[in-house]
């Protein structure tokens, strides 16, 4: 954890860290084969960072149908959600858990990730074969999360204060450009 501490931080972009995150849950987490962030706000999924297709398509898949326990987590606030045998009927997600399975997993779970007080996020972990997520990698995965959350939070703040910089540089340039008329 501590070397994918340092991984994230050396990252230059928003985009990057979130990359790097998703990355590292498929290695970090026992079982986890994709992995995806994404965050909802007001309603309206958008997809972040995904390790594979079959991870963009769930995302939209628990857009189109308003259900899913990634979708829930954000919508409801909630720590974690697991499904964890994708091949029983799963009365909750009535709709998304035959979908996810037609795309071929086997068992999903969804992390809080705390974003921004308007926007919520949710870090994503998928494996093909049900059952897969134990305890441990429940907790391993809640770890990740959290630094996820910070990690994400870090980077968007460093985006915005190179921007602003960019922007005060700019103003700066045009001021000189009206002194000198």
């Amino acid at each position: 954890l501590a070397e994918m501490a340092r991984d994230l931080l050396a990252q230059d972009t928003v985009q990057g860290t979130l990359d790097r995150v998703v990355e590292h849950a498929t290695v970090l987490i026992n079982g986890c084969d994709d992995a995806g962030i994404l965050t909802v706000r007001r309603g309206e999924v958008r997809p972040l960072a995904a390790t594979s297709d079959v991870v963009r398509r769930a995302d939209r898949i628990q857009q189109d149908l308003r259900e899913g326990p990634c979708f829930d987590a954000v919508t409801d606030r909630q720590q974690i959600y697991t499904i964890e045998d994708l091949n029983r009927p799963h009365e909750r997600w009535s709709h998304f858990a035959p979908e996810l399975r037609r795309l071929g997993m086997g068992s999903v779970m969804g992390f809080l990730l705390f974003t921004e007080d308007d926007e919520l996020g949710a870090l994503n972990l998928y494996s093909r074969r049900p059952r897969t997520f134990d305890e441990a990698a429940q907790r391993a995965g809640w770890i990740l999360a959290s630094h996820a959350a910070v990690a994400f939070s870090a980077a968007r703040t460093h985006q915005q204060l190179g921007d602003a910089l960019e922007t005060r540089h700019e103003i700066g340039e045009a001021m000189g450009i009206l002194m000198e008329r």
